[in-house]
This record gives structure tokens, sequence and C-alpha cells, in this order.
């Protein structure tokens, strides 16, 4: 099981690394690239168009500002595809939500929040773990070790309160 992972940009990295560190703790490979949608348009179509043959199996798609990304990757594969908008220093990241959520008909793009790395991973390794049951099952315990933790903080809090 393998994520392709691809930023827009070097800038984009301090976001993406908090996607890595979610994959790395649920031991899913992966590798990331930097591809420009606009600077390096061929890298991109070469990288979406080989990546199923090269064992990636979905594809987290960081970028700022025009973030055409993902939908540029989302064009060139039949392999899932999760738009990461990153908060630009323009409009604060909106700019970057709505380039990649709002794709035409028949290129679909996952996307999740402005940022929103840990949730790219996490919808990476939901996806993966229609295939793999040992990912199932971790997401399994993932998901009740968060339950058990908001049910510690508001038991907490009651007594507090």
């Amino acid at each position: 099981m393998k994520v392709g992972i691809v930023m827009g940009s070097k800038s984009d990295y301090p976001v993406v690394e908090r996607a890595e560190r979610i994959l790395d703790t649920f031991r899913v490979e992966y590798e990331t690239k930097i591809i420009s949608a606009h600077r390096t348009p061929s890298v991109a179509e070469e990288f979406a168009g080989g990546a199923e043959k090269n064992g990636v199996e979905v594809i987290i798609a960081a970028a700022g500002k025009a973030a055409h990304l993902a939908g540029i990757l989302a064009a060139y594969t039949p392999l899932p595809v999760i738009g990461l908008p990153i908060k630009s220093s323009t409009l604060d990241g909106l700019d970057s939500l709505l380039s990649i959520v709002q794709m035409p008909k028949g290129v679909p793009v996952a996307t999740v929040a402005i940022d929103g790395a840990e949730n790219a991973a996490l919808l990476a390794i939901q996806i993966l773990s229609l295939r793999y049951d040992e990912l199932r099952e971790a997401m399994r315990i993932y998901k009740e070790s968060m339950e058990r933790e908001v049910m510690r903080l508001d038991a907490e809090f009651q007594k507090s309160h």
C-alpha cells in the first residue's frame, strides 16, 4: 500500500509533514514530491499517469493559491485524489479551497479543510482500508481511542464544574 503525496512548493511541506506523521503512525508507505501544476505540467502528467504502475494507490495533492495540482493529477489518473488546500498569504487559503473543491463534472477530487493534512492522511488510510483489513482494524482502534479521550476529557470537565 502506498500513498503518493505531491505538493506544489517546498513551502507547503510544514503542512504536508503532518500528513506524513499520520501515515507513519499507521505504517503506510508514501513518497513525497514537489510538482507544480503550472511550472512543471508535463511532470505532473507523467507522475499521475504512471502512479498506478508505480504502486501508488491514493494521491494527496497539496497546493496553495490557484491550487490546480489536485485537478491536474485527477485528470490523468483513475486513482482517488485527495486535495489538500494550503493556507496562502493572499486569501487565507480560501482561494486554494475553492480551486480544489470546484472541479468540473467527471474529474472528482475529494477535498479536506484548509491545512487539513491529518484528515487528508486519514481519508487516504480509510480508502486503503477497503483493500487492507489491517488498516481497517487500525482505523477502528484509532476512532475508539479518540472516543475514549473525549469521554475522559468530558469526565474531567464535569468534575471541575
